[in-house]
């Protein structure tokens, strides 16, 4: 037992080598980054908490009905933000939601273009494969260390650990709606003489459409269980009085904001549904 741990690998040491490095020589690029993730976020908040919350509770209650074409969504949407006011978490809720969605368009922008790629490429899967275990299963606590490094306290820090926690899912949707697609209708595309890109377009995605859609919804919830772990880094959210309520051992206050987690991720859920799925 000595004799291994005499010659231990010095991973930890190698891990904080290349955060300093990156901190010495990615400084400019982080602080792009997070300039121009933190614009989003706060023109997301600009449109969520500028209107009257009861105008913003009409806007969302009408998209989920433009969405599902559903009496009983729209009802529940509306009823749900309308507890969520009536709690006192209003403010919360919308921070809260700007970092959902801000998280859930950055990762559908990367993973679905990756999950393509890795569709059409199996070496790229299968050196991707690995990498995306890792982020999926590696502890969160563990990459918030060097976000916080290089991004400071605040919402980006949340941001890119909620991105990197979440990205997978669709990247491997993605590319599993791909790969689905019948061999007979890529044939048949190819045979009218259709290009590669004509295929994707008009064939593969059309077909990978409803696992592309679970992948968003996947980004969503997993984007929402985030919520705690981003205030650990000065996220603003529901999950800073979910935290509160820990350290206060305030049952009260934390069901209240839990409740309220609950509540926005079933209507983002009911809203970003595939049909095929919808049970209302």
């Amino acid at each position: 037992m000595e004799l291994l741990t005499d010659f231990k690998i010095p991973i930890g040491p190698w891990a904080k080598s290349f955060v300093d490095w990156l901190t010495a020589n990615g400084a400019w690029f982080f602080d792009w980054l997070s300039d121009v993730l933190s614009r989003v976020i706060d023109g997301l908040l600009f449109i969520l908490q500028t209107p009257h919350p009861i105008l913003i509770v009409i806007a969302i209650t009408a998209l989920s009905w433009w969405f599902r074409r559903s009496i009983g969504v729209a009802i529940f949407t509306a009823l749900g933000l309308l507890l969520i006011i009536n709690q006192g978490y209003w403010e919360e809720t919308t921070e809260t939601l700007s970092l959902v969605l801000a998280a859930t368009a950055v990762s559908m922008l990367v993973g679905v273009p990756l999950g393509i790629a890795a569709a059409r490429r199996a070496w790229l899967y299968e050196i991707m494969r690995p990498v995306l275990d890792l982020m999926q299963t590696i502890p969160t606590f563990v990459y918030l260390i060097p976000a916080l490094i290089l991004f400071g306290l605040g919402m980006v820090p949340g941001l890119i650990a909620t991105v990197i926690f979440a990205i997978p899912s669709p990247i491997r949707l993605t590319r599993l709606g791909i790969v689905s697609t019948p061999e007979a209708l890529t044939e048949a595309a190819v045979a009218f003489g259709a290009t590669p890109a004509q295929v994707l377009r008009k064939v593969e995605l059309p077909y990978a459409m409803p696992q592309i859609m679970a992948g968003l919804t996947q980004t969503i919830m997993l984007s929402l269980s985030m919520v705690v772990i981003a205030a650990l880094v000065g996220a603003n959210g529901l999950g800073v009085p979910v935290v509160r309520a820990l350290n206060t051992v305030n049952i009260a206050r934390g069901f209240e904001a839990g409740l309220c987690i609950v509540v926005l991720a079933i209507i983002l859920d009911r809203m970003f549904r595939p049909a095929s799925g919808d049970a209302t």
